[in-house]
C-alpha cells in the first residue's frame, strides 16, 4: 500500500510562485513512476508532469512547461512541484500520483495508469 500526502497549495496573487510537495509512503516499488494532476470542478483530471525514481521527467506540453518544474529528493520519498509565474488559470486542486514500473509520456499522463492518489491539495491564484 502506498499513502500520499500532498502539501504547500495556497492562495496567491497572479505572477507568485508556489512549490507543491508530495510525501510517499509504503511499498518503495509502487512508486516507480510519479506525476502530478490537477483538476477544477467539472472538468477532468488534466496531466502536468511526471517523473521515475531513474530520473526521467515529462510534462504536458502546452500550459505549464517552462513554468512547472517536477522534482524528486534523494530519499525517494517525496516529489516537489516548483510553479513559477502563476496565473489565475492555474486555480485547480493539485494531485500526485503513483503506480509501480518506469513509465514516460504517453503511459504517464494517463490517469487510469495510476493507482495511488493523495487527496490534493488547493491552489488559487488571485489576478
Amino acid at each position: 500500500q502506498v499513502h500520499l500526502v500532498e502539501s504547500g497549495g495556497g492562495l496567491v496573487s497572479a505572477g507568485d510562485s508556489l512549490r507543491l510537495s508530495c510525501a510517499a509512503s509504503g511499498h518503495a516499488q509502487a512508486t516507480n513512476t510519479m506525476a502530478w494532476f490537477r483538476q477544477v470542478p467539472g472538468k477532468e483530471r488534466e496531466f502536468l508532469a511526471c517523473l521515475t525514481w531513474t530520473g526521467n521527467t515529462e510534462y504536458e506540453n502546452d500550459s505549464v512547461k517552462g513554468r512547472f518544474a517536477i522534482s524528486k529528493n534523494d530519499d525517494r520519498n517525496m516529489i516537489f512541484l516548483q510553479m513559477n509565474d502563476l496565473k489565475p488559470e492555474d486555480t485547480a486542486v493539485y494531485f500526485c500520483a503513483a503506480t509501480w514500473g518506469y513509465y514516460s509520456k504517453p503511459w504517464c499522463s494517463d490517469v487510469k495508469l495510476f493507482a495511488h492518489w493523495g487527496q490534493g491539495t488547493r491552489v488559487t491564484v488571485s489576478s
